[in-house]
């Protein structure tokens, strides 16, 4: 337990440092290392990427509101963007997230895969579509927010590897879209997490601690470490050079995805 607790503590440090510098989901990190870890606590298989999506949502609350915070501080968040996008993002994350817990594991491991692909070469290519529009109206806005929240709810992610190319698509400068992404990921987290808890509500076989699809006591480590690293990420990506960092870690991301690959075989 002392160990798990460790890597929990870890995991969270380590996300909360790349949802504030990189402007992605601390989920891409923290879902691999709880699909690793939730075996060895006795977690059913046909429940381990359930629960590590859930849980790594349930996290993301707080990560978001810790990074959130360290931008608004800088001025980097559009709070306007934010209210116009939320009723898409609540309503696209809760019911991504109710569908989620009634999928096979299987295809959602081949989706987290896939969406691990995507986001690498993503990185990889520094490709960013031209900012060639404004931001759309409410409707529109609200519109591509419940695309972000029902893929996010799928992958366990804050949506800032979806939701920042979008905006810098419109107009947004870079730090603006990083630092109002962070500020988005609060409401998907919070419709996620309650998606994946009603939709585990009572599931039989789940272990002790576990709060429908939300493993408790690994939500904690993690909040509590990601609340702390959270703002050094934002500061940090005020001042280092993201594009170099963001190709270093999508040569991560792709030795991960080999290794779930691997793992379904």
């Amino acid at each position: 337990m002392l160990v798990s607790i460790l890597v929990y503590l870890c995991c969270g440090a380590v996300a909360g440092v790349l949802a504030g510098l990189l402007g992605v989901g601390g989920g891409i990190v923290i879902v691999p290392m709880l699909v690793a870890v939730f075996p060895s606590q006795g977690i059913p298989a046909e429940y381990v990427q359930q629960l590590a999506l859930g849980t790594s949502l349930a996290s993301i609350m707080i990560t978001s509101i810790s990074s959130s915070r360290a931008h608004h501080k800088r001025g980097a968040v559009h709070w306007d963007i934010f209210r116009n996008i939320t009723p898409g993002i609540l309503l696209g994350t809760f019911v991504g997230g109710l569908v989620a817990t009634h999928m096979p594991t299987l295809f959602l491991k081949v989706f987290f895969i896939c969406f691990l692909g995507f986001v690498s070469l993503q990185m990889l290519s520094s490709y960013r579509p031209p900012a060639s529009r404004e931001m759309p109206g409410p409707l529109g806005t609200a519109g591509v927010g419940g695309i972000i929240g029902l893929v996010s709810s799928f992958v366990g992610i804050g949506g800032g590897t979806l939701s920042v190319p979008f905006m810098s698509f419109c107009n947004v400068p870079l730090h603006h879209a990083v630092g109002t992404s962070a500020a988005i990921g609060f409401p998907i987290a919070v419709a996620g997490t309650l998606g994946y808890i009603v939709g585990g509500w009572n599931t039989p076989g789940l272990p002790a601690g576990c709060l429908g699809f939300v493993n408790l006591t690994a939500f904690l480590g993690i909040a509590v470490a990601s609340f702390m690293t959270a703002p050094l990420g934002a500061r940090l990506s005020h001042s280092l050079p993201t594009a170099r960092l963001k190709k270093g870690f999508a040569v991560f991301l792709i030795i991960v995805a080999l290794r779930m690959l691997l793992g379904l075989f």
